[in-house]
């Protein structure tokens, strides 16, 4: 399942992310992965969570951050939940890498039955067809 919390800075996304990280890791029999950007969240999130900083691994578009979750995926198969903070930051604000990644980010976590949430920020009005379906 892949879902995405949408809105403008400042309209509560990351908390909505803590809250359901925090929920994963209370019903989760595996390993719970945060993916952000910078280090912002490690005092707000629960150290049972594994947080890692984009940063640190040189992800710095759409196509690295596949790679970097196809990777972990891979190599560690008792995730259950994968977040991802400032998605499209990550992915250089690129609409169409962002929608690519999406489509292929989703067809992965659906195969291996692992729940992806991350978040977007820009305006929901300006969601494509294919955020909406995430929504």
């Amino acid at each position: 399942m892949t879902k995405i919390i949408i809105g403008v800075k400042g309209t509560g996304k990351t908390k909505v992310l803590i809250d359901m990280i925090n929920t994963a890791l209370d019903c989760s029999n595996g390993s719970v992965v945060c993916i952000e950007k910078g280090d912002n969240l490690r005092l707000q999130v629960s150290h049972r969570c594994r947080l890692i900083n984009s940063d640190e691994y040189m992800v710095e578009d759409a196509e690295a951050l596949y790679g970097f979750i196809a990777g972990l995926l891979a190599s560690n198969h008792d995730i259950t939940d994968m977040f991802i903070d400032a998605t499209f930051r990550i992915c250089k604000r690129d609409l169409p890498a962002f929608e690519q990644f999406l489509l292929e980010a989703d067809k992965l976590v659906a195969k291996l039955g692992v729940n992806l949430v991350m978040t977007l920020s820009m305006p929901a009005e300006q969601a494509t067809d294919t955020i909406k379906k995430y929504l």
